[in-house]
């Protein structure tokens, strides 16, 4: 597996009225050495088949089983990056 630069992780948690707009704007930016982690804390709406929607080789997608809330959640997606630096990005902005 390619190690990223960036590891960019996101917790979400019925998102589905704004990730996919989230996911295109990282997706859309000149820099491209980065890994994008979205770990889906087990929503009950649209969210996860949006996010699998998107196929792109630097988005990984963790989903927990039941809703761990955020510190958890983050805290996964950082034990799964490869990249040397973290960065953190919310579902909505």
């Amino acid at each position: 597996m390619e190690k990223r630069k960036v590891s960019i992780v996101m917790a979400v948690y019925n998102g589905e009225k704004y990730i996919k707009e989230t996911i295109e704007s990282i997706l859309e930016q000149n820099y491209d050495n980065f890994e994008l982690i979205i770990v889906d804390d087990c929503s009950e709406d649209e969210t996860i088949n949006i996010i699998k929607s998107f196929d792109d080789n630097r988005i990984t997608v963790l989903h927990n089983e039941k809703n761990m809330r955020l510190a958890y959640s983050l805290n996964r997606a950082i034990e799964h990056s490869t990249g040397i630096y973290i960065a953190r990005m919310d579902a909505d902005d």
